[in-house]
């Protein structure tokens, strides 16, 4: 079993930054890929907005690319996401995810943490 807890959410003005971090504990083996979603509106589905894979290799929704990035620290099992830029369409709830297991067969969430960008 894994557990994931998010935080660094908040209010913050258009064109602010945040830091979200993800701290993961449990199981923490023959993980596949890492990453944040995030949910823009209730009933919406989650939208995956970076990533990180085994191999290293990192990948962003087309949306935040630029503005954003993920990063993990391995030895202290903490995943990160630097938002820059802000929009208001950036609000949402992220959420952290871990897949891992043969075939990505286990899916972790974190319980999300609120983004609101507004003036």
């Amino acid at each position: 079993q894994v557990h994931l807890v998010e935080s660094g959410g908040g209010l913050v003005q258009p064109g602010g930054s945040l830091r979200l971090s993800c701290a993961a504990s449990g199981r923490l083996s023959d993980i596949n890929v890492m990453g944040w979603h995030r949910r823009q509106a209730p009933g919406k589905e989650r939208e995956l907005v970076a990533s990180i894979r085994s191999d290293g290799s990192i990948s962003y929704d087309n949306s935040v690319k630029g503005r954003f990035t993920i990063s993990a620290d391995n030895a202290k099992n903490m995943l990160y996401l630097q938002m820059n830029s802000l929009k208001s369409e950036d609000s949402a709830v992220y959420y952290c995810n871990i897949n891992s297991g043969p075939l990505g067969v286990y899916q972790y969430w974190g319980r999300g943490t609120q983004v609101t960008v507004s003036s």
